[in-house]
């Protein structure tokens, strides 16, 4: 969705208002999240050998025609993995309808691909020879879905002759929130998954609904036919409270399929992304979204913005850290292993692991420190890096922690985050 509420910009089609979101039915999106009860003193339980699932990565947004592109430094502080930089490992494109375009956002996928990310695209309209008005809005005419199935392939073509094979390529951007691109029904999406997608010659994303509106995806699972041209279930997060983020349909008939969310900004476009502890919503968001989602990808809009992970002048924003707490460490293959979630009011935890390496993140929202004692199942010993975010740092190595036989205690100072790495 582009701009988003209480964003404006020139070079973007005219600006949504709150009002007509927020007729949709959808909460705020700055709504808060919602605590878990309080536990005192509980025992954070590490178990490795409860996998869930795989993650592919976390990245952002890059539209060269709305915004102006990143510069080479920036590519490398959003893609690189190395001191100041994010380790984003996916860079989300758009499919312009005008091929003219497409040229444009060559020069950063290039830079993506080589510092490792993957490369998905998302179209927003068809070429407008393809569409027609109805009652709703804007649709693809029925008449073009072999055509317009052509029009991505040869984007997806385009793309590779350039040195970026996408990673995957989406039917639609937020077809459920079309107020300036083009509207689908659910119906029409699995017509068009079940006819054309299967010609599409990369991974296919759908539906992509802006608030992970299940009654959007739910007819692609029940369909067997059009479940099987679709490879990554896509979903923004707009609005959407965390009550909602788990899919059992999904859980039950996905098998195979990867579920990515490709598209949020959180709490809002309106505060500096160096607010704090503001900030530390977005770790909670995270957390949430691999936890209570168990999503495999978390996608940022625009990379480079001031309520995004990068500001304007290049460098990481407080919201950014947030976020390469989990990207810089977190990296594409590593699985999400069972952990204690919520171990106290406020504070979130995540592990992660791959092979014998131990990535555990861990978020503090209250004003005062939290000590938490940690068992690790089957865990020997050994030291435990550390980087934490608070109000004075970004990023920051930390003092290493020690673990003796599966077991360690840690302090996560007052609004903080901090990640922990052994291995």
């Amino acid at each position: 969705m582009a701009p988003r509420p209480n964003e404006s910009t020139s070079r973007t089609p005219r600006s949504i208002d709150r009002r007509a979101f927020l007729a949709l039915g959808a909460l705020p999106v700055a709504a808060p999240l919602l605590a878990e009860p309080a536990a005192a003193q509980t025992t954070v339980v590490v178990q490795p050998s409860l996998g869930q699932q795989v993650i592919q990565g976390f990245g952002g947004m890059n539209h060269t025609v709305w915004i102006s592109d990143l510069t080479a430094a920036q590519r490398n502080t959003a893609f690189g993995n190395g001191d100041g930089q994010l380790g984003f490992s996916i860079l989300r494109i758009p499919v312009h309808e005008d091929r003219a375009n497409w040229s444009r956002e060559v020069a950063t996928a290039q830079r993506a691909v080589a510092l490792g990310a993957k490369v998905i695209a998302s179209p927003w309209n068809p070429p407008a020879n393809l569409t027609e008005t109805f009652s709703g809005g804007k649709r693809l005419r029925y008449d073009s879905y072999a055509a317009y199935a052509q029009h991505l392939n040869d984007f997806h073509a385009f793309m590779q002759s350039n040195g970026v094979n996408l990673y995957a390529i989406s039917v639609q951007n937020e077809p459920d929130y079309a107020h300036d691109w083009t509207a689908w029904t659910a119906a029409e999406i699995v017509r068009f998954l079940k006819e054309n997608a299967g010609s599409i010659n990369t991974r296919v994303i759908a539906p992509e609904s802006f608030q992970y509106r299940k009654v959007l995806s739910d007819p692609i699972l029940n369909d067997p036919a059009a479940l099987a041209n679709l490879d990554v279930l896509g979903a923004h997060l707009y609005g959407t409270q965390p009550a909602d983020f788990p899919y059992p349909l999904f859980t039950q008939k996905g098998g195979g399929k990867e579920l990515w969310m490709t598209e949020v900004y959180y709490p809002n476009s309106s505060d500096s992304a160096d607010l704090w502890p503001g900030a530390l919503d977005v770790g909670e968001h995270v957390h949430r979204a691999l936890v209570n989602g168990r999503f495999q990808a978390y996608i940022w809009w625009y990379i480079r913005r001031g309520y995004g992970p990068m500001r304007e002048d290049g460098a990481i924003s407080k919201r950014g850290a947030n976020m390469a707490h989990y990207s810089k460490f977190v990296r594409p293959g590593h699985q999400r292993i069972t952990a204690t979630a919520n171990p106290q009011a406020g504070v979130y935890i995540s592990a992660f692991k791959s092979g014998s390496r131990l990535v555990i993140v861990a978020v503090n929202k209250n004003a005062s420190a939290v000590y938490l004692p940690f068992t690790v199942e089957g865990a020997g010993s050994g030291t435990f890096s550390t980087w934490v975010t608070t109000a004075s740092q970004t990023l920051a190595p930390y003092s290493a922690v020690t673990m003796t036989n599966g077991a360690f205690g840690s302090q996560l100072p007052a609004q903080s985050i901090r990640t922990y790495v052994m291995g």
